[in-house]
Parts: structure tokens; sequence; C-alpha cells
């Protein structure tokens, strides 16, 4: 499969970061209604990779979406038609001219990659000019439909529906911040990088369901467990770039959206609110009143 194919299946936030614990199953959806006192908003967590069969979503998801006026995404995701957003996207995630990944990471590493993607039907050799956050995404996917759990994920679901009941989409980021973002993962940590996606996609498939099982019974602290405990153990400076940087830069924004009537349901990875440097902490401690739908 050529890059220019594997491409169009990914998004710029389709990033899993996965560990191995139990899970525990509680009764409500990772849905939660934010208030000011005066003026309320829905916020969600989200899977980027949902099998069709965990269709349809937890009810809490369907009430939040009808009341509000209007859904607020991460990032817009690219539309697969447009061929110039595909090559931007490439660009952006490729090496340039004269660098390669093989010069990145050692001999060893790079066989062990090239026989890894080899049992998927991949060369590596033609994936050479591409940064560790490309190959990681290809990974995901790629592992994906082979565990037969593929799927557009809750964030794309909800896209298309938004679209087709004219309800109007805002971004707490541009699609230019994500790709950046993928492009500097693993910058100058190659070797470890590479090393450690390698070992995560071992245990893909068991991992996937455990975070799809916590994310649909809002077992927040599973989802902590599972990414961002993982994370931050693994390479804490990593870690506030995709969660506590980003939380920081979102809470302003939501805050921004209580100022007026129009009620939002405003949907993140659920990644981003489980833990200490959540997005639900961080408007608690701004006060606002934060429960579960």
């Amino acid at each position: 499969m050529k890059a220019t194919k594997i491409i169009k299946s990914l998004t710029a936030s389709a990033i899993l970061l996965s560990g191995a614990v139990s899970t525990t199953a509680f009764a409500d959806a990772a849905v939660w209604k934010v208030s000011n006192g005066q003026n309320e908003l829905y916020l969600a967590g989200t899977v980027h990779i949902l099998p069709p069969s965990e269709f349809p979503l937890p009810s809490e998801f369907d009430k939040a979406y009808k009341a509000a006026d209007s859904i607020v995404l991460e990032a817009k995701l690219p539309d697969p038609q447009d061929q110039q957003a595909q090559m931007a996207m490439i660009q952006k995630l490729a090496y340039p001219p004269g660098q390669k990944l093989s010069q990145k990471i050692s001999e060893s590493t790079y066989k062990e990659l090239k026989q890894y993607l080899g049992g998927l039907g991949l060369n590596l050799d033609e994936l050479n000019g591409f940064k560790p956050g490309f190959i990681l995404s290809m990974m995901t996917v790629m592992e994906a439909h082979k565990a037969q759990m593929a799927g557009e994920g809750v964030d794309s679901y909800f896209d298309k529906l938004a679209k087709k009941d004219n309800k109007a989409i805002d971004y707490l980021e541009s699609t230019e911040f994500q790709l950046n973002m993928m492009a500097n993962m693993g910058k100058d940590k190659e070797e470890a990088f590479i090393l450690d996606t390698l070992k995560e996609m071992s245990k893909f498939k068991p991992q996937l369901e455990k975070l799809i099982a916590a994310w649909r019974t809002g077992d927040m602290k599973t989802i902590d467990s599972l990414i961002l405990e993982q994370a931050k153990s693994k390479d804490h400076e990593a870690y506030d770039t995709l969660f506590t940087d980003r939380n920081r830069n979102w809470v302003p924004q939501i805050s921004e959206m209580l100022n007026d009537k129009d009620k939002e349901l405003v949907l993140v990875g659920a990644g981003h609110l489980a833990g200490e440097d959540s997005v639900i902490k961080m408007l608690k401690d701004k006060g606002y009143s934060v429960s579960k739908l």
C-alpha cells in the first residue's frame, strides 16, 4: 500500500497511547454538563478509532447532541477527497530532501521495523522518507484494520451528523497545529520512539478494547491509567505537549463559550478529560460546575 493511500485513512488526532490495566464498570458515559450558573454547555470524551459494533453510542451522547446548538471538535477533520490537502499533509509529515528515517535510527531497529511492517504488507523502504509521527499513525490504522476494529471514531461521526443536520461546527485547534504536533513526535528521540511504538503495537488489540470499554462506561480512572500515566512515565515532555499544554489552551476557549445562551457540545479525546491535568479539573478549579450528564 502506498503512502498516499495510507494517509487517506489518517486524521491528525489519531494518536493512541495505551498501557495495561483492568477495566472497572461504571454507569455513566464520558459526557458532562458544564455551567457558570447562567449558561451551560456539554463536554464529551471521544475515541478516535471506534469499531462499527460500538454504535449506537451511549445515550448521553445523543442527549447532549440534541440539546446543543453547535459542536466543537479538536480540529477540522481532513477530507480524504481533497487531494491538495492530502499532499500538504504528506509534505508536512515527510523529511526534507536528503533526510530519511533510516538515518535517525540504528540498523537493527530499522530491520525490526521493516519486518513488522512487512507483516502488514508494507515496504518500509517506500516509507523511509516519513517522520516517526506518520509511521505511528500508519501503524495504528493498519493494526486497527488487522484487529477488525477500524472505524470512523466519535469525532468523525458527529462531524458528519452535524453537517447533515446543518449544525454549526467550530474547532479548538487548527489542522496545521495538529500536523505540526504529529510531525514533531519523536524528534531527536527517533530510536526510543520507534522501539516503544513496536512494543506497544504488539498489544494493540487488547489495549484498544480496554480503552473503549473504559470510555463507554465513563471510567476516567482507567483511562487515566491506560493513557496518561503511561505517557507521563515514558516521556513527560511529550505528555505535556500532547495533553497538559493543549488542555490549558482549550479551557479559556471553553470559558468564552459560556458567555452566551448558545449551547455547545465540545468533543475532545477522552484522555484530555481524565487525570490531574485534565480539562475537567481545570474547569472545576476555575469555579465552574461540572457534572456527569
